[in-house]
């Protein structure tokens, strides 16, 4: 066994960035306030070719020094814009026919591995902040929320795992 070389990868060139085929699910970081969590998502973005990344409230902006360290350079391959409120933010996804999902523990939320992408529709996932998770201005926003399955004590993910945890999910849904 040996490891593949970059050249075995395959991997897209930045000038190509724009033939890539996306799916079509957003993610929303909602007041996310480090910037190694925000790179770390732009790094899984790029990994799982997710159309795009808006950043609302206080979520820090490339090029910030903790992004760039986590996100090895896929700030520039995984399209992004900033939207300072998150209801304008969620409001325009509404209007553009998006289904949205807070990754939230709710009273309603229903487990990951219970829930069915549709593959016909578009979604923007709704990532909170560190310690109070997502917004009460964007949950009354919401179409539904998912929760990942948790069996420790603690009932709580680092933002940037759980949004890997639910980005490969929906990478694995809509491949298939």
């Amino acid at each position: 066994m040996r490891k593949l070389s970059s050249e075995e990868l395959h991997r897209t060139d930045l000038s190509e960035i724009n033939k890539l085929t996306r799916i079509p699910v957003c993610i929303v970081l909602d007041n996310v306030r480090s910037g190694l969590n925000v790179g770390s998502i732009f790094r899984t973005a790029d990994a799982f070719s997710f159309e795009k990344i808006v950043l609302t409230g206080i979520t820090v902006q490339p090029p910030h020094r903790e992004i760039l360290k986590t996100a090895l350079g896929s700030t520039e391959s995984v399209p992004w814009l900033y939207i300072e409120s998150i209801t304008e933010c969620l409001t325009l996804f509404i209007k553009d026919n998006y289904t949205i999902i807070a990754i939230e523990q709710t009273n309603q939320s229903i487990l990951l591995d219970q829930f069915a992408f549709e593959t016909d529709k578009k979604y923007a996932l709704v990532l909170g902040n560190e310690v109070d998770g997502v917004s009460e201005e964007a949950l009354q926003l919401i179409d539904t929320a998912i929760e990942i399955p948790q069996a420790g004590i603690k009932h709580s993910l680092n933002v940037s795992i759980c949004g890997g945890i639910v980005m490969w999910e929906a990478f694995k849904q809509f491949s298939c």
